[in-house]
């Protein structure tokens, strides 16, 4: 078992930032000018999520600050997911990429919540 030193360590942490760094390329394609509004709001989102799980254990030794952190986390998955349905209807994803990505989401947001359990229980 590894041992967690850093939030780097964690692997919700990795793979929120590796979504949020396909999210990034991703919106960068989109039209103008959705491209600044929808495909800004979706690289915020995105990104938050791993930097909220950053600095929030950077405060673990504050139980109620880093659940405070996790908890807006798992609140930008939810956000992301609204996100990607108005990217699918508004034509910007394909329905595979769309599934993907909220899969992806999906899975990120189950891990959150149990980070977020096991750490009530502690």
């Amino acid at each position: 078992m590894v041992k967690i030193q850093t939030y780097k360590d964690l692997e919700v942490y990795q793979r929120a930032y590796r979504i949020a760094l396909a999210i990034h390329l991703l919106t960068m394609k989109f039209p103008a000018p959705d491209k600044t509004e929808l495909g800004g709001q979706m690289r915020r989102a995105s990104k938050s999520i791993a930097a909220n799980i950053a600095e929030g254990f950077a405060r673990r030794k504050f139980k109620k600050e880093y659940l405070r952190y996790l908890g807006m986390a798992r609140a930008s998955c939810d956000e992301m997911q609204v996100h990607l349905k108005f990217s699918i209807d508004l034509g910007y994803l394909s329905e595979k990429d769309y599934q993907s990505y909220s899969e992806d989401y999906t899975i990120l947001g189950k891990q959150l919540s149990a980070l977020i359990n096991a750490w009530l229980r502690f």
